[in-house]
């Protein structure tokens, strides 16, 4: 267990440059407003695409990690831009469900092709593998962040009243 502290401070380090690095970029792209959607909007198209099937604002929200209302707001530029569109839900005709468009798809596919062609030039000297194992890492760390943020989120609130 020893062995585990400092590298886990090595890995907290290098989780913090990359999310800064990651949001230095979030935040050029969010000030483009490119196909006159907000960058945070892009997360909610990209979910239902990946999803696949219609989802109401409320799973969505918890998908997302975020708050009903900003999802609503959210919701409603991709709704206006035509790039999801809201559908009765079929178990509960009050509530909505959303749903990516085609144009939400194709806009989907060209965003993700750009993303996977810069991410390509940043690693164009590392090896086929070494990607594929760090995405493997990636997965299984970011897999249990959300396995464990329940308590972790409880962790902060005891902190934060300590």
């Amino acid at each position: 267990m020893s062995d585990l502290v400092p590298a886990t401070a090595e890995l907290g380090e290098q989780v913090v440059r990359l999310t800064r690095q990651m949001g230095a970029l979030k935040a050029h792209a969010s000030s483009k407003h490119r196909h006159g959607v907000e960058w945070s909007s892009y997360v909610l198209l990209f979910h239902l695409v990946k999803h696949g099937q219609p989802m109401r604002a409320s799973l969505l929200a918890e998908v997302v990690c975020a708050d009903p209302s900003t999802i609503s707001r959210q919701t409603a530029s991709l709704v206006e831009n035509g790039l999801v569109e809201r559908r009765p839900d079929p178990d509960d005709g009050r509530a909505a469900q959303l749903v990516a468009t085609t144009k939400g798809r194709e806009l989907y596919a060209q965003v993700r092709t750009n993303r996977d062609e810069l991410f390509a030039g940043v690693l164009a000297d590392w090896q086929a593998d070494d990607v594929r194992q760090l995405a493997t890492l990636l997965d299984r760390f970011t897999t249990d962040l959300e396995r464990h943020r329940p308590h972790l989120l409880k962790q902060i609130e005891t902190q934060e009243t300590a």
